[in-house]
């Protein structure tokens, strides 16, 4: 295990994109273990290349990005990922639990063949969650907020290092949305593991952040959430002015970009 606060993800100068189309270019920055990170940005600025990249399933054109100290490798053990569409179907009548000792032994599931460690795992990656009481029932029955609470257990079964949660909290109502912030927080802080979460919507998450990563206009912006999200800041991203406003309660609005996705 890394000491506190080492660098786990490592970017110099990478440029990110296909073939026939660069999507970011020259982002450097580092996030360190143990901290809850936003990825925000517009719709198609680049934010689930950056999770590509890390998950080793797709090379930067150019640059270095580095995970654990090594170049990205698909498969690794040491990443738990929630997709923003998760492969099982919520309509399968696949059990909770067998989902969740699905992402620690890897095995096929329909023949219930649990040995008694697959089982403790799963229950206890259920526990860690506050869902031990749906393990036995199908997801075809679950809410969207218990949904996603089942597969970020599946996510964090094999005690990863890292969690990689792409939009979680879409379809979420605001009170299943704090909801799961808290669980990830608690999870961050309890289990000193890092969390990058893709979102729409900055504000909910402004409680629990310790570093912002703001894709837009073919670039990133790296910080504390005091330092990036700034008029100063968002307009040298976006090259066009940008107002920052903030209300009593500290929530933000971003304000003169044109794309209605922009402030999300």
């Amino acid at each position: 295990m890394s000491t506190l606060h080492s660098k786990i993800i490592t970017a110099e100068h990478v440029v990110a994109g296909y073939q026939d189309k660069t999507v970011w270019s020259d982002a450097s920055f580092d996030i360190d273990r143990g901290e809850f990170v936003a990825i925000i940005g517009p719709n198609g600025a680049g934010k689930t290349t950056l999770f590509r990249l890390l998950l080793g399933l797709q090379q930067p054109i150019s640059g270095t990005i580095e995970i654990f100290n090594a170049l990205p490798k698909r498969g690794n053990p040491q990443i738990g990922y929630v997709p923003q569409r998760h492969t099982i179907d919520s309509e399968t009548n696949i059990e909770s639990l067998e989902l969740v000792r699905l992402g620690f032994s890897g095995k096929q599931w329909g023949f219930n063949l649990f040995s008694q460690k697959d089982r403790k795992v799963a229950f206890d990656a259920l526990e860690a969650v506050g869902a031990k009481d749906l393990a036995h029932h199908p997801l075809s029955v679950l809410s969207g907020g218990e949904l996603q609470r089942i597969f970020l257990a599946e996510a964090l079964v094999s005690n990863p290092d890292i969690l990689l949660l792409d939009e979680p909290l879409s379809n979420l109502d605001m009170r299943r949305e704090k909801e799961l912030l808290q669980l990830v927080n608690n999870v961050v802080r309890s289990r000193n593991v890092t969390a990058l979460l893709i979102a729409h919507n900055i504000n909910p998450l402004l409680p629990f952040l310790d570093k912002v990563v703001y894709i837009a206009n073919g670039k990133l912006a790296t910080g504390k959430p005091k330092e990036v999200l700034t008029s100063e800041s968002l307009t040298a991203l976006y090259g066009v002015p940008i107002e920052v406003l903030k209300d009593s309660k500290g929530n933000i609005a971003i304000i003169g970009i044109e794309d209605s996705h922009g402030h999300e």
